[in-house]
């Protein structure tokens, strides 16, 4: 059986080497607060304006300040900045806190899209750091597909002992 890494290595194409080149250099520390404030900006303004509603549905249960926020706050804890996001809300656990959403491929490749635009727009940002940081998001992404679909196998998994047992009415 895949781990969730092998499976986000396989779904996303990238090498787990390549998606975790962010902590060979500190991208808080080069890139600044600022710099991941306007990226998640930017990656929000187009979630919440995005024209497909199923997409958009998927953030309806947050306020887009609040998604920002705990977006840059775990993205500056992440790529070498001090642990925003842990300090306000405890461990990231990325599996465990999209676990109500339907993370599935389709949603990681929108979100991949929309997440690609923003670094793209964001100019504060040299080439080599949108690339490590792309690759690590697209692998971070499919893994957190990999969880979501070992959420719902383990919903549809009934247990032995009541496999053999006759409905009660």
């Amino acid at each position: 059986m895949q781990s969730l890494q092998q499976k986000a290595s396989a779904w996303s194409g990238v090498d787990p080497n390549d998606a975790f080149a962010i902590d060979e250099t500190n991208l808080f520390e080069k890139l600044g607060l600022q710099t991941f404030i306007n990226l998640s900006t930017n990656f929000y303004n187009r979630v919440y304006d995005d024209e497909e509603e199923w997409f958009r549905s998927i953030f309806s249960y947050s306020s887009k300040e609040d998604a920002i926020k705990n977006q840059y706050e775990f993205f500056v804890q992440r790529m070498g900045g001090p642990p925003l996001y842990s300090e306000r809300k405890g461990h990231p656990a990325l599996i465990g806190r999209h676990r109500p959403f339907p993370v599935t491929h389709k949603a990681a490749d929108r979100w991949l899209q929309h997440m690609q635009q923003a670094l793209d727009s964001v100019t504060d940002i040299d080439e080599d750091s949108k690339i490590k940081m792309m690759n690590f998001f697209r692998h971070t992404a499919f893994f957190l597909v990999a969880g979501d679909e070992l959420k719902n196998q383990n919903q549809s998994v009934a247990c032995k002992h009541a496999a053999n047992k006759p409905a009660t009415e």
